[in-house]
């Protein structure tokens, strides 16, 4: 079987390896004739590093990356205040990994093609879809190179501006708010203490000024202003003229500037994530705001979910992806939506990112089920103890392409290489009382969790 996928952003990379790592032969094609620079969406939620964690890929984000750093706020050049996003969390048994972690896209791009590259498997710059046809056994594209390419399934990660998308003649549903544009950019800027992030404002209209949040691997941040005209100056001296309006002159001297763009809110959901044998995934399905860092994040899982379904190939799994990840991108862009709007009316929470946001909650469930625990919820990790007393995690036995069985307490040994038989009192090959409650568990009972980490 041969997967082609379009679009080699965090999205379409993450198909990529996790089909990848299961055998699956694979294509990954990308219109840029060059690897994008800048950070753009540098915020991974703790879902994500779980994903991250279960691709073999978490020590190099974590390096890489950075803790939310604490914003120190000026007003009228007076210092008066210092905030996180968010609160920083200790670890759980449960939750590994509680806290958002801060990397640029382009390093988090870069990481996952060093992984896909273990597998043989490069991305394909230069090279654009440009037409395609589908029948009921494979899909025929052509490219941008002149190559015609039959693959099983098509994957369109391409974007908000998807070609695959409109071709399959999908609606795009949402708005595109004209009246706010804000202007971004990655910069070094000199006299400022890159530990610490910025807010620079007026004192009378503190929740309209200016953001420098310190990036990952280098001296730059990200830089986030408001425009108040039809002229954009995305240059270094449009920018400094910016910092010297907000902070005054003199306060940080710009320099470096790698990346800058004007962006306007954007919020749109696909009326489909799916026509016969290609698919849909992150931007070129749903498009969210900046607010609460939810964008980037909701795509990789959206990959997540179509790797191991695709890999699956049953319909009756292959259903299952638009109906799991289309009710979790509205619910997301609602979240996204809210937070930014409370920007636009200068509520000060907006400033800080809430539990709704971690997307440890994204649930595949039967709402209408209200046990504690069941199939389509989220599959916690717990500590263990195997039986020569090396301490491991689930996390650890779940990593893999592999479906994992939980049995708690079973009454004879498992020989299975992925069933995992846990006791209470070390008569099992593991033992962990945190494991029983955490999954609420009972002796004798049996909990299957999918590849991708959550309960069948």
């Amino acid at each position: 079987m041969t997967v082609l996928i379009a679009g080699a952003g965090p999205t379409g990379l993450t198909v990529a390896i996790d089909l990848a790592r299961r055998g699956i032969a694979v294509r990954l094609i990308d219109k840029a004739t060059e690897f994008f620079n800048g950070s753009r969406g540098d915020g991974l939620q703790p879902r994500t590093l779980e994903v991250f964690d279960d691709l073999g890929v978490i020590d190099e984000i974590l390096r890489q990356g950075r803790s939310l750093p604490t914003m120190k706020i000026y007003l009228d050049g007076t210092p008066v205040d210092e905030r996180r996003m968010a609160p920083i969390l200790e670890p759980t048994p449960d939750i590994p990994y509680p806290n958002a972690w801060m990397l640029g896209q382009s390093r988090t791009e870069k990481i996952l093609r060093d992984k896909l590259a273990e597998y043989g498997v490069q991305v394909e710059l230069d090279t654009a879809i440009v037409g395609f046809t589908q029948d009921s056994d494979s899909v025929t594209a052509e490219l941008s190179t002149g190559e015609m390419v039959e693959a099983q399934y098509l994957v369109g990660a391409d974007g908000g501006r998807s070609f695959v998308r409109k071709h399959l003649g999908i609606a795009f549903e949402g708005t595109t708010d004209e009246s706010i544009r804000t202007l971004l950019g990655d910069v070094a800027a000199d006299g400022l203490n890159h530990d610490s992030g910025y807010w620079f404002a007026g004192k009378d209209n503190p929740m309209s000024g200016i953001a420098l949040t310190p990036l990952a691997g280098g001296d730059q941040f990200q830089f986030g202003a408001p425009l108040d005209s039809d002229d954009a100056d995305t240059s270094l001296e449009g920018l400094q003229a910016l910092v010297d309006r907000y902070a005054g002159p003199g306060v940080a001297k710009l320099r470096d500037l790698t990346w800058s763009t004007v962006w306007r809110p954007n919020v749109r959901l696909a009326e489909r994530f799916r026509v016969g044998r290609v698919f849909i995934a992150g931007d070129a399905a749903h498009v969210h705001p900046p607010t609460g860092g939810q964008g980037l994040n909701t795509g990789v899982q959206d990959a997540y979910n179509l790797g191991w379904k695709l890999a699956d190939g049953r319909e009756e799994v292959l259903a299952t992806y638009e109906t799991e990840r289309r009710t979790n991108a509205a619910r997301v862009l609602g979240i996204s939506g809210d937070l930014m709007q409370k920007h636009v009316d200068g509520d000060e929470s907006a400033m800080e990112r809430g539990e709704n946001t971690r997307q440890l909650d994204v649930s595949c469930r039967d709402l209408s089920d209200t046990r504690a625990i069941t199939s389509g919820d989220r599959a916690p990790d717990a500590p263990l103890v195997d039986a020569s007393g090396n301490k491991l995690r689930l996390f650890d036995l779940f990593r893999g392409p592999h479906t994992t069985l939980l049995r708690f307490s079973p009454t004879t040994p498992s020989t299975d290489e992925h069933t995992v038989d846990i006791g209470r009192d070390g008569s099992a090959a593991y033992t962990s009382p945190a494991a029983f409650t955490h999954y609420h568990a009972q002796d004798g009972g049996e909990i299957l969790v999918r590849s991708d980490g959550y309960l069948a």
